[in-house]
């Protein structure tokens, strides 16, 4: 009898038949980096599938041609018969040959974790960007499996004057496939253009940006709802929003910042989504300042932060200054407050999105930051230093910019950390001034 499919709601509100699945784990004892089985069950909760087993177990390194080795590969084929389940999904990164061998021998569509995470982005995509970047990953991913299925049809036939060996279809689903993955590229390169020229129009305006990052499911939506009333979706579950969305907020004092919210990070993020989403991942990049949001009732939280840092440097703004929101203290009992290092920087705010708790100290560490963090600066360079010029411009850090003796004299609004590196790089750094020498103390 078929596994009974029970009902998955979308981002939409709509309602679909979650599809039965049979989930398989390997605890691996050779020095391999973990998964988390508890994880692995949100991610396909969160694709839509229904847990028809749990199949794990225990070796020393992955077989090298089924990943699980063959007495779990007939364990896994019998939880298929005894489920009648036609999905099967592995906690890990499976090779090609890994993925079609283990299809063969149970007799069900396999899905590795990366194929999991990638059907997921592709359901949560709303925006034209986003929809772009998963095209793009999905892919990228696809490329690596193409395998010759057409026994029908060993070669394409050619026209008059063209008759020859021609072309196999596996080489025909590849020169389509790097086709299209060129066209997205174009099209994701003008959508990168664009927004960057709203990124720097914004700098124009000197309002700065602060983005919310952090580990998926720990409540920067419901944060981001909380300081801005914007209604975007929120749920307890994986990946419940991937577009940036972005608002403005008065701070207190009359000042004001735009705030971001984005997709969410998770451990191993396969390298695909990275580069995929990096034009929305500059957001992050090009902030005056990170939330980094941490969920403090759960006992990965030391992890979570790690994996969010990690992929902070791959995008490279590990450099941009950064105040942790500890949310879900409702959870734990934690009274709100804010945390200071030893100069009184807050460098940590206890809150809580759903009751809305510490809120008021959040946006007043925020204000703290972005006065203490930002600073103003000169730059003055010759005509003829136009990568220079372009680089300031593409931080979106230029607030004017005149000419004066044949040099170009740029007024600048930067983050204290990149306004450091800046300084430090020979043929840089003599030409900076600081015009308030207050906001510049403690800068070289």
């Amino acid at each position: 009898m078929r596994a009974r499919r029970g009902l998955a709601t979308s981002s939409t509100g709509k309602t679909a038949a979650r599809e039965p699945a049979i989930l398989v784990h390997l605890q691996l004892t050779g020095g391999e980096e973990q998964e988390d089985l508890e994880e692995f069950k949100l991610l396909a909760l969160s694709a839509g599938a229904e847990i028809a087993a749990v199949i794990t177990g225990t070796r020393n390194h992955p077989d090298s041609a089924t990943y699980v080795g063959s007495g779990k590969v007939e364990e896994v084929r019998q939880g298929v018969l005894a489920t009648q389940a036609e999905l099967v999904l592995v906690n890990s990164a499976l090779s090609p040959g890994q993925e079609r061998n283990l299809e063969k021998a149970v007799g069900a569509r396999v899905l590795d974790r990366t194929g999991l995470i990638l059907d997921i982005f592709a359901q949560r995509a709303q925006s034209h960007e986003g929809k772009l970047q998963v095209q793009l990953a999905q892919l990228q991913h696809l490329s690596t499996r193409l395998v010759r299925g057409w026994t029908h049809l060993e070669r394409q036939k050619g026209g008059i004057g063209l008759r020859g060996p021609g072309e196999t279809q596996l080489e025909s689903d590849r020169r389509m496939i790097a086709e299209r993955i060129r066209s997205l590229h174009k099209r994701l390169d003008k959508v990168r253009q664009q927004r960057g020229e709203r990124r720097r129009s914004r700098a124009r305006s000197i309002v700065p940006t602060v983005s919310l990052v952090g580990y998926t499911n720990t409540g920067k939506s419901s944060l981001f709802n909380a300081l801005t009333g914007a209604g975007v979706y929120a749920a307890n579950r994986l990946f419940a929003t991937l577009d940036p969305t972005m608002r403005r907020v008065e701070l207190p004092g009359s000042a004001a910042m735009i705030l971001a919210d984005t997709v969410g990070f998770i451990r191993h993020l396969p390298h695909g989504l990275v580069a995929a989403f990096r034009s929305t991942l500059e957001e992050v990049r090009f902030a005056d300042l990170l939330l980094h949001v941490v969920d403090v009732a759960s006992p990965e939280r030391e992890e979570h932060k790690t994996e969010v840092e990690s992929v902070l440097k791959e995008i490279d703004a590990e450099g941009v200054p950064v105040l942790v929101v500890a949310n879900k203290i409702d959870l734990t009992g934690e009274t709100p407050r804010i945390d200071r290092a030893a100069d009184g920087t807050p460098v940590r705010v206890f809150v809580s999105a759903r009751t809305g708790a510490g809120l008021d100290l959040l946006m007043q560490a925020i204000g703290e930051r972005l006065t203490r963090d930002r600073v103003r600066a000169v730059v003055r360079i010759s005509l003829d230093e136009g990568r220079t010029r372009a680089r300031l411009y593409a931080m979106g850090s230029v607030v004017s910019e005149t000419i004066e003796n044949d040099h170009l004299v740029l007024v600048l609004e930067i983050a204290r950390e990149q306004c450091r590196q800046l300084a430090d790089e020979q043929g840089v750094a003599a030409a900076f001034s600081f015009p308030d020498h207050r906001v510049a103390d403690g800068l070289p």
